[in-house]
């Protein structure tokens, strides 16, 4: 068990660039694939990006690839999510999770640990 902490969210103009960060307690996070998802007003909490135990596999949804960039540090315990020429419609909640599993996945009941979610807001 452990505890996801975000990180990193603000207010950004459209192309600009923000980097989240999960900090993660625990000694078994480097076994944990992690997901970043996000939610925004009156919508359903969607999936952005994901990667696996070891770094190397990641998979991103189809509105943010090419613009974000989802990395991990296992020494640090910290998963980063780089995003790059924002758009408003980025603007969400940004949530960091933690399966227990090794692999990555892209819906939300794979998922077992949730942080408590950074905003990021995009003004046009």
């Amino acid at each position: 068990q452990g505890q996801l902490v975000e990180s990193g969210g603000g207010l950004v103009q459209a192309g600009g660039s923000l980097r989240l960060s999960c900090a993660a307690s625990g000694r078994t996070f480097s076994t944990y694939a992690m997901g970043w998802f996000r939610q925004a007003p009156g919508k359903e909490r969607e999936f952005v990006a994901t990667i696996s135990r070891s770094g190397g596999s990641t998979y991103y949804a189809d509105s943010v690839k090419g613009r974000f960039t989802i990395s991990r540090d296992n020494a640090k315990n910290t998963v980063y999510l780089q995003m790059n020429s924002l758009k408003p419609e980025d603007t969400a909640v940004y949530y960091c999770a933690a399966r227990t599993l090794a692999t990555i996945a892209v819906v939300k009941g794979a998922y077992d640990y949730w942080g408590q979610g950074t905003q990021v807001t995009v003004s046009s």
